[in-house]
């Protein structure tokens, strides 16, 4: 399956709604008749505008459904110069549809791709209407973390096990390692130089497989202690399984400590049976967040927490 280049389309206002003209469309890939009843944003941002939206048709079915829209901006922390934009095809519309075929045939549950505007030709910007999981972002109690790590860690499992994993871009990191400066809140300079040695060293050998590529907590749906979906493939590579386990790792030291991230790292484990994680995974992944720029700063107050991430991983790699 091959990508095909999009055409640019103009940038959209952070969290602009849908216009008449995009929710004609959506009613048009429904069939005649078909009526937008409800159209609601959806947390997140940056690259992209996401709205849930249920669509009535002729018949009483009530459709839910959601609207991803490329705004051509990304205010978020791990995007690299000039990385996400849809006139790229590393950051596209098109990239996602070719995750969703292939994902189609996966286990754990996924969007389903209903249709799409990938050059924005019947849209304001290029769209893709989705199905809609049931869920909502997670939040467990502290009793809740081990079950809960468990289940982020097997759902990477048939991932990591779809056919076609070739057919996705290769994974390259979004820092290119062009510019090598700490955050500007660092408090750690010395701890970031060293980063930056490790991570301009070799990659360890690894085979390459279906990555999400954005694997955290927030791309994950629960309902009643369950996950009941995985989102956000925009982002779906073919690269090492590690990729994945260090962007969860970096997720969950930032929202619950380093400990956590180990107890993911150790709950992969279990459920993989024994995966041999290389710290220079997890210190690539925290170096995406530089380099900075004048509308992308890593947060004051996460600073601190990173470097006690970055402090461990070191260690790790230097014991």
């Amino acid at each position: 399956m091959d990508l095909v280049t999009p055409t640019p389309a103009p940038c959209l206002p952070t969290g602009a709604p849908p216009g008449h003209a995009t929710l004609r469309w959506v009613e048009g890939c429904l069939g005649k008749g078909a009526e937008v009843r409800m159209v609601r944003p959806l947390p997140g941002g940056g690259a992209h505008a996401n709205h849930a939206l249920v669509v009535e048709t002729p018949s009483g079915s009530a459709h839910r459904l959601v609207l991803r829209r490329w705004t051509g901006r990304d205010t978020g922390l791990d995007a690299g110069p000039g990385r996400r934009s849809y006139g790229d095809t590393e950051f596209s519309p098109e990239r996602e549809i070719a995750a969703l075929a292939l994902l189609a045939g996966c286990e754990i549950p996924t969007p389903e791709l209903v249709a799409a505007d990938p050059s924005g030709a019947h849209c304001d910007v290029p769209a893709l209407l989705i199905s809609r999981l049931v869920g909502h972002p997670p939040r467990p109690s502290p009793d809740d973390l081990p079950e809960y790590l468990i289940q982020l860690a097997a759902a990477l499992l048939p991932v990591h096990a779809l056919h076609g994993a070739s057919t996705m871009p290769p994974y390259v990191p979004y820092n290119r390692l062009d510019q090598r400066n700490p955050p500007k809140h660092a408090l750690r300079p010395q701890l970031w130089e060293r980063a930056f040695e490790i991570a301009s060293g070799p990659a360890p050998d690894a085979p390459a497989r279906f990555l999400h590529r954005d694997y955290h907590p927030d791309n994950t749906l629960w309902s009643y202690g369950k996950l009941t979906g995985v989102v956000d493939w925009s982002d779906a590579s073919c690269g090492p399984v590690a990729v994945d386990v260090a962007r969860m790792r970096r997720g969950l030291a930032l929202r619950y400590g380093v400990p956590v991230a180990d107890r993911f790292l150790a709950a992969f484990d279990q459920v993989s049976g024994g995966h041999e994680h290389d710290p220079y995974w997890d210190v690539r992944c925290l170096l995406d967040l530089l380099p900075e720029d004048d509308g992308r700063i890593v947060d004051e107050a996460e600073v601190p927490l990173f470097e006690d991430y970055l402090e461990a991983l070191v260690a790790g790699l230097t014991a």
